[in-house]
């Protein structure tokens, strides 16, 4: 593994030096930052005619040039259609997050992941447009694997095919601001990349795809600065409920592959208005219902109501903080008998979550950038039988802030990864670009529970019952644009366990990623 890691680091950070020699050194223009660990933004296919190629990362070169020319008219040959495509290549290492044990068996996981999509988009009609995405992702295991899919094995996981965008939309219905599209489609809400309880339908498959099958409706109020959209939700926890796969996906064996572990329904009404200068104020509310397809899954009505501010008051400074409430009632046998009546009951859900950044931007030559975030999502009282105080993260289980914490929740809370809760979590940022297309970040949180017993948990021994620190967090992010086409990072993360756990080990995850985009 170490060979591995230090070949991937090493032709990275080359090709960066080599990239940078041939580029002026403007810095870019300074930005409020995005979480630095969100996956990047679905590609989806445009019919207008992409910008001119940005002559200081071709850094003067003919051949790039005349390739993006090139490139441009052939994944768009004609007004009514466009085409493109992606190659994700990246290789994964991390240990104790899933066993919470240096002992366990399988804690050290290492894998390469090969991720591959195309998608085009049709304009039959004015203001019409078909949407359609493919993508594949095979895995090579170079330990044992955690997956029980691939039968705990090594070697190449072929996994299957699977049309993950495939919608309809139409814009601008009766010549008034009504947007309405429908089918599997990516839906997010809240700001870019840091999407908290709507971004990932999927979560099960590994940040592979992202989609949900919905309609949503969309009508822009101009003359109120404010937008309104209502969205419904009918997803299915198989992968070829829907639309078949290619490959086998739920017939898969020795275990299924599963996209969640429950079908899912609901129904979003999200308000968001800009009538204040430098101010959004949002306003929210979720349904979601759950029917369980997995033993380990639930059945619930969950109801969610919700407000966040943002803005930029000053050129220096950009806030967000929001918060919501839970209510509804759900059934979930992996609650352990200690902390409910029955196995089969029906809880009341009173639950909360809230967080908050402030950022301040220097503006300076190095666009540094300095923030500090803060959130708090309840956890199961052990003391409160009747009553399911879990913060459910609803459409929110991806690695938002962390690609190495979400696996811990494994072991936590009903098997079921980057399921959230039970945190209290805070600290510093910083952000800057020390040369052109490169940025560098930093993540310092110290992490505790509200609650010292986790009611839900697959292996109880994992957890001491008497502590409410979880650990000290680390992650550092280098990332660089090498040109239009190719992109790369670094990633690593680290959590010194802390009291709330029995075993005071050190969790890691160290990543490399190259995406080339057509």
């Amino acid at each position: 593994m170490c060979s591995t890691k230090l070949k991937l680091t090493l032709g990275l950070a080359a090709a960066v030096a080599t990239n940078v020699l041939a580029q002026p050194s403007t810095p870019a223009p300074a930005v409020p930052p995005a979480p630095t660990n969100a996956p990047a933004a679905p590609a989806t296919a445009t019919n207008a005619a992409p910008a001119p190629a940005d002559q200081g990362r071709s850094g003067g070169n003919g051949f790039l040039k005349a390739y993006d020319n090139w490139n441009r008219e052939v994944k768009n040959p004609v007004s009514w259609f466009s085409w493109g495509a992606d190659f994700r290549f990246r290789n994964e290492y991390f240990n104790n997050a899933i066993t919470l044990n240096e002992d366990g068996i399988r804690h050290e996981q290492d894998y390469f992941r090969f991720r591959e999509r195309i998608w085009a988009t049709v304009l039959p009609v004015t203001n019409v447009s078909l949407n359609a995405r493919f993508s594949g992702e095979q895995r090579e295991w170079m330990k044992p694997s955690y997956a029980s899919q691939f039968d705990f094995g090594e070697g190449l996981e072929w996994r299957y095919g699977i049309l993950d965008n495939a919608y309809a939309k139409w814009s601008n219905i009766g010549n008034v601001p009504l947007t309405i599209s429908a089918g599997r489609q990516d839906v997010q809400f809240g700001e870019p990349l840091n999407w908290w309880l709507v971004g990932d339908g999927t979560p099960d498959d590994g940040s592979w795809t992202f989609f949900l099958d919905s309609i949503r409706a969309n009508y822009d109020i101009k003359d109120l600065k404010t937008k309104v959209d209502v969205v419904y939700i009918y997803q299915q926890a198989r992968p070829d409920a829907t639309i078949p796969t290619v490959g086998e996906s739920s017939d898969n064996k020795p275990t299924p592959y599963m996209l969640t572990e429950q079908n899912e329904q609901g129904v979003i009404f999200y308000l968001s208005n800009k009538s204040i200068n430098n101010m959004q104020l949002d306003g929210y509310f979720i349904y979601k219902r759950d029917d369980k397809e997995l033993a380990y899954g639930d059945n619930a009505n969950i109801y969610t109501i919700g407000s966040k501010v943002s803005g930029t008051p000053t050129t220096n400074w950009a806030y967000s903080v929001e918060g919501a409430y839970q209510f509804g009632d759900k059934q979930d046998a992996t609650v352990l008998p200690a902390y409910t009546t029955s196995p089969t009951a029906w809880r009341n859900i009173d639950a909360y979550g809230a967080n908050a950044r402030l950022t301040y931007l220097c503006r300076d030559k190095l666009n540094n950038q300095f923030s500090f975030a803060v959130e708090c999502l309840s956890g199961d009282n052990p003391n409160t039988k009747g009553t399911d105080e879990m913060f459910d993260v609803l459409w929110g289980r991806w690695p938002r802030w962390s690609e190495l914490y979400i696996y811990s929740y494994i072991n936590e809370t009903s098997r079921k990864i980057a399921q959230m809760n039970n945190i209290i979590r805070f600290g510093p940022t910083w952000v800057c670009t020390p040369i052109k297309n490169t940025t560098f970040s930093a993540t310092y949180n110290p992490m505790f529970a509200i609650e010292n017993t986790p009611t839900r948990a697959a292996n109880p021994t994992l957890f001491s019952d008497d502590g409410t620190f979880r650990g000290h967090y680390l992650q550092t992010v280098l990332k660089h644009k090498f040109n239009e086409h190719l992109s790369g990072h670094l990633w690593a993360e680290f959590v010194w366990m802390g009291d709330y756990y029995t075993h005071n080990n050190c969790m890691t995850f160290l990543r490399g990623e190259l995406l080339y985009t057509f």
